[in-house]
């Protein structure tokens, strides 16, 4: 688990930890459920997750209302203190004010860390413009460590993230790393080499966790750890051990699960999982446009594809 240090924005390392970028509920109305937020918790503690990421692309955090938002990691929070879990808060925005009053709100309400992606319908065109956005919405909260989320498949910002680190080490004083969600292996180890003992590098592919653990990423950022963590956390454990065979059999497993679920639509219907495993409130999972709703045939039929995959066995295999 990473721990703060005695500095407020210091992070300091002590083993690999996966970090599921939670799932935001919605009632059939569509309205945030946010009474759930508290089992979802307790399930994820249950298997051995120590820190949440609230808001971010799985959570639909661009979908929510600002209000929405602040009332959500509100809700993390206070549900994460029954199980000493963590909380990183997402405020990316495309109103870089709006997003530093995110930051505050998150600071308030006592999160953790924050997090941001970049303004990314006028998007910043050079690094150092870039760094001007994460500082003004880093200073929102400057007790917490602020984390660059860098996405560029969503986004569209395609600077250099190593580059922009160098830069943002200089004049982010609570700067706590990077979230960073790039198929750029070259980048992350730079990113790895510049974050010396201080910040964090979370990789977010879960498809190619492995590789990222080779080359000595800090912890991983994703949405398959709400329901397939016991799955990540033996390709981990695999890796440690040096049992590179187990390791991969375990990391194509979860390659597995991914492509069964892309062929249903991932972001929309991937929530449902949690229902399938018993949290009732993920039942056919509610999402918010442009997101379509699955129906509850489409859920069935994941499910049904899962359990010809062997998830739900592999699942019991790892949490044997």
């Amino acid at each position: 688990m990473s721990t703060l240090s005695a500095s407020p924005h210091r992070l300091r390392r002590a083993e690999f930890e996966l970090v599921p970028a939670v799932h935001t509920p919605f009632d059939a109305q569509g309205s945030l459920a946010l009474d759930a937020v508290a089992p979802q918790a307790a399930f994820l503690a249950a298997h051995g997750i120590q820190t949440v990421f609230v808001a971010g692309t799985t959570g639909e955090g661009l979908s929510l209302r600002e209000s929405e938002r602040a009332e959500l990691a509100a809700a993390w929070v206070e549900a994460a203190a029954a199980h000493d879990q963590r909380v990183w808060v997402h405020v990316g925005s495309n109103n870089v004010a709006a997003a530093a009053a995110l930051a505050e709100q998150a600071q308030a309400v006592g999160a953790h860390g924050v997090a941001a992606l970049p303004p990314h319908f006028i998007k910043p065109g050079r690094v150092e413009d870039l760094v001007a956005v994460c500082a003004e919405i880093a200073a929102g909260a400057p007790e917490l460590p602020f984390f660059y989320y860098d996405i560029p498949a969503l986004s569209g910002v395609q600077l250099a993230t190593p580059a922009w680190m160098e830069q943002a080490m200089a004049c982010i004083p609570n700067l706590g790393g990077v979230k960073y969600t790039n198929p750029d292996l070259a980048g992350l180890q730079e990113c790895l080499r510049l974050a010396g003992e201080d910040r964090i590098v979370y990789y977010g592919n879960d498809e190619s966790l492995l590789a990222a653990l080779a080359l000595g990423a800090h912890g991983a950022v994703g949405s398959t750890y709400n329901f397939a963590a016991p799955i990540a956390i033996q390709v981990v454990q695999a890796s440690v051990a040096g049992e590179i065979e187990r390791a991969r059999l375990w990391q194509f497993r979860i390659v597995q699960l991914v492509r069964a679920i892309q062929s249903h639509g991932y972001l929309a219907i991937n929530k449902s999982i949690l229902g399938m495993l018993g949290l009732s409130a993920f039942q056919d999972a509610p999402v918010r446009l442009p997101l379509r709703s699955p129906s509850s045939a489409a859920c069935s039929q994941l499910q049904q594809e899962l359990e010809q995959l062997g998830f739900f066995a592999w699942l019991a295999e790892a949490t044997a």
